[in-house]
């Protein structure tokens, strides 16, 4: 693990990306000094503090909770400077201009501790230039620090070290941002645009140059260039809307200017379409035109020869679709090759071309293929790399199917292949990933952090993980323990699709928890995300459809079983959280002993959707809950706290961050908050190891928990009868809604009477039960299994 604490953060720059890094930090609890110019009326801080403001309203979310604005303080070079003496890491987001940059340096660096880090996040200018306009006492301790926008969800970030940055110094930094930010590394070299911009862009002008010779819409392009190939649903033109038009042209001017010996040199010019739309102001979704527009709903396209907008209607031709739907990589892209359709010759194309591209550059801009792969991956969201891609299609028939379009005259330029790329059998092995500036095989890195990382991603070729030791398993569950970690720490894995939970699940946890009773001392309930997505929907369809409502009942009363099971187990039970943990698995979160969760925790009782409740546990745990706040209250009325957990319930409301989740009630402020995904599971089996240790005693069953009764009911559907009245709910709504309160509030008894946990859950299963009767609620499950959209009906 890193040594490296750091204590504060200064970012310099308040402007899209400076205020997110900011946000993200302070999501890490780790404070922040935001400084940009003073304001030229007004507050000194004006700009900072509107930057900060803006944060709560972007969307995606820069911020975990809005409550972590209050960790970013507002600063301004004017009069704020000594500030920087309090930072341990100094973060410079200003614009891409050299000259900016440099004279910011030379102001700040009088203020800068020795021991401090000082960092560019440079898109692409040359770092060790940067390096130059610090003092030379400061350069061992500069380098450049690049996020992908936006910050809190892009999982890359490139380090890129000067020829005088203290090696230690960087082994640290990136310990610390890969556990403490939660973000995956690439090493780069200083060269233009690094490794992922490098590609990425290119990337973009081969598209565009395609889309132009081939005369297709950019709409058409954007159905080609999405999930069909394994990129983005923002493919590629919606993707520069979201980029910025400005944003785009300014990094191709970059290529343009510094990247002259490119043998793509020619290719690096905004297309004249793009210079006109940036000349009129439409920059993209800022300005909310560009490539695309809205216009009232519909979404509208720019067409280059009609030099106008038209609905946009691009879709991908039917026998093109079939080539992508094949699942052998070498027969899809032999099919593409062989087409004749205009769609399958331009992703034929863009494919060649961007692998003919990091195949030649390859040894100038990484270090090793899977840092490449990694880099677009990581940096433009593509599920495989380009050279995973290009080796799943197999090596040597698409190196033969590249040189032979370059001898032919069909790639843009005549730059042959380099010689090492016929001399192997792909990039990726076991062993390593290849080096092209090295000639050799590179391992990946040794460092301590990645440790922390059970079940790092992994590129093509390379060997696969310890999958440890199987204890026991049925068709929804497989128990099993990682020896290696602690061969008395059970993992509970849900193996169904989208881990779904249906009686298999139900039957799995119920058996894994009586062998970790009998023969283990703790267990992690933990696999890939999502964490689950609720009950088995079919399961539930097939059952209504056959009239099977007494075997509907006794499901529940098992899942019921299932969650107390986790909650009441005589050894702790953690669960390892990413993803999705909806309806029911949000129920089997909140009845763990204990939770590891990743920021990236998305969680929630989604039952209303469906037209059901929660009646895994989950109105018992929020009526608990209750309880407890009103004792602690010195016996306070416990409606109090059931308001906001009946809206939450009613409203479907979805948790956006492992912190919102705390703040819903989902999970607790003691559970332990991880930023990187990866190492879920290594925390996760030291967390139920310690609970083991500490002489963990599960809770016991209550017998006296305070209900709201029925003046809760009552006031819950007085709420209820003025949204129907305003038309906000409907009249399903309306008892969806009203079997929320019902559950949450005990049932029909006196106001503050005492019932068991017990009775809690049967009110919530005849509840459900109920509604699962109901015509209306039948549909919504219907069409939510037909649409995967929920019906208002």
């Amino acid at each position: 693990m890193s040594k490296l604490i750091i204590r504060k953060v200064a970012v310099l720059g308040a402007g899209v990306m400076g205020a997110q890094i900011a946000a993200h930090c302070a999501n890490a609890d780790v404070p922040v000094v935001l400084f940009d110019l003073p304001a030229k009326d007004g507050k000194p801080n004006g700009i900072v503090d509107k930057a900060i403001a803006s944060l709560k309203k972007l969307d995606p979310k820069p911020l975990g909770s809005k409550d972590r604005a209050q960790y970013i303080e507002a600063a301004n070079y004017g009069s704020d400077l000594e500030k920087l003496r309090e930072c341990d890491l100094i973060i410079e987001a200003i614009a891409e201009k050299m000259e900016w940059k440099l004279d910011l340096y030379a102001k700040v660096a009088p203020y800068v501790r020795p021991d401090a880090i000082f960092a560019s996040n440079t898109s692409g200018l040359p770092i060790n230039a940067l390096s130059e306009g610090m003092p030379a006492e400061l350069r061992p301790r500069f380098c450049g620090i690049h996020f992908f926008n936006p910050p809190r969800y892009m999982p890359l970030v490139e380090l890129i070290p000067t020829a005088t940055t203290d090696a230690a110094m960087l082994d640290d930094l990136e310990a610390w941002l890969t556990t403490r930010l939660g973000k995956s590394i690439v090493r780069a070299k200083d060269t233009p645009n690094f490794v992922a911009n490098r590609v990425g862009v290119f990337s973009i002008l081969a598209v565009m140059h395609h889309t132009q010779q081939l005369g297709l819409g950019f709409d058409e392009v954007d159905a080609l260039t999405g999930p069909s190939i394994g990129r983005p649903k923002s493919a590629t033109y919606r993707t520069a809307d979201v980029v910025g038009l400005d944003t785009l042209a300014h990094v191709i001017g970059t290529m343009d200017a510094t990247l002259p010996n490119d043998p793509w040199h020619d290719l690096f010019k905004a297309p004249l379409w793009l210079s006109a739309l940036i000349e009129k102001g439409a920059l993209g979704q800022k300005t909310r035109a560009g490539i695309f527009r809205k216009e009232g709903k519909k979404i509208m396209v720019l067409d280059v020869a009609q030099q106008d907008y038209r609905p946009s209607a691009g879709e991908v031709a039917p026998e093109v679709a079939a080539i992508l739907k094949n699942r052998n990589p070498a027969e899809k892209f032999a099919q593409l090759r062989a087409s004749s359709h205009p769609q399958a010759q331009f992703l034929w194309a863009i494919f060649r071309d961007v692998f003919h591209y990091c195949a030649y550059h390859l040894a100038d801009i990484a270090d090793n293929a899977r840092d490449l792969d990694f880099a677009m991956r990581w940096g433009f969201g593509w599920s495989m790399g380009p050279f995973e891609s290009w080796q799943a299609a197999g090596w040597a028939d698409i190196a033969q199917a590249i040189q032979a379009d370059i001898d032919a005259g069909k790639t843009m330029v005549k730059a042959p292949l380099p010689a090492w790329v016929f001399a192997r059998e792909g990039v990726h092995e076991a062993a390593g990933s290849y080096s092209a500036a090295d000639d050799a095989l590179k391992a990946r890195s040794a460092l301590t952090v990645y440790d922390r990382q059970l079940y790092p991603e992994q590129v093509l070729g390379e060997a696969p993980k310890d999958r440890g030791e199987t204890i026991w398993e049925n068709e929804g569950v497989r128990l099993w323990t990682r020896p290696d970690q602690d061969a008395r720490i059970g993992i509970l894995s849900i193996t169904s699709k989208a881990h779904a939970i249906g009686n298999e699940v139900l039957d799995g946890v119920i058996e894994a928890v009586a062998r970790a009773e009998r023969d283990l001392d703790g267990l992690v309930v933990w696999h890939d995300a999502p964490f689950a997505v609720g009950a088995n929907l079919m399961q539930v369809a097939e059952a209504l459809k056959a009239g099977e409502f007494d075997l509907l009942e006794r499901t529940v009363d098992k899942f019921q079983r299932a969650s107390m099971t986790l909650k009441h187990a005589q050894v702790p039970v953690v669960a390892a959280v990413q993803g999705m943990a909806l309806g029911g698995g949000c129920e089997f979160v909140m009845h763990a002993s204990h939770r590891v969760m990743a920021l990236e925790s998305y969680v929630g009782l989604v039952e209303a959707g469906v037209g059901l409740i929660p009646a895994g546990g989950g109105c018992k745990e929020f009526a608990l809950q209750a309880h407890t706040l009103a004792q602690r209250a010195a016996g306070g009325d416990v409606y109090l706290y059931i308001q906001n957990s009946f809206q939450t319930i009613a409203m479907a409301t979805v948790a956006k961050s492992a912190l919102e989740a705390v703040q819903l009630g989902f999970a607790k402020a003691s559970d332990d908050i991880l930023f990187n995904p990866h190492e879920l599971l290594y925390a996760a089996i030291r967390r139920a190891r310690a609970m083991a240790e500490a002489g963990y005693r599960p809770p016991m069953m209550s017998n006296a928990v305070t209900v709201a009764g029925r003046n809760g009911i009552a006031t819950c559907e007085m709420m209820l009868m003025n949204m129907a009245e305003g038309g906000f709910i409907s009249a399903h709504d309306y008892t969806v809604a009203k079997a929320a309160a019902t559950a949450l509030c005990g049932g029909e008894v006196e106001t503050n009477a005492r019932v068991s946990e017990q009775w809690i859950l049967d009110v919530e299963r005849a509840q459900f039960v109920t509604l699962l009767k109901n015509e209306k609620t039948q549909q919504r499950i219907v069409h939510m299994l037909e649409t995967g959209k929920p019906l208002r009906n």
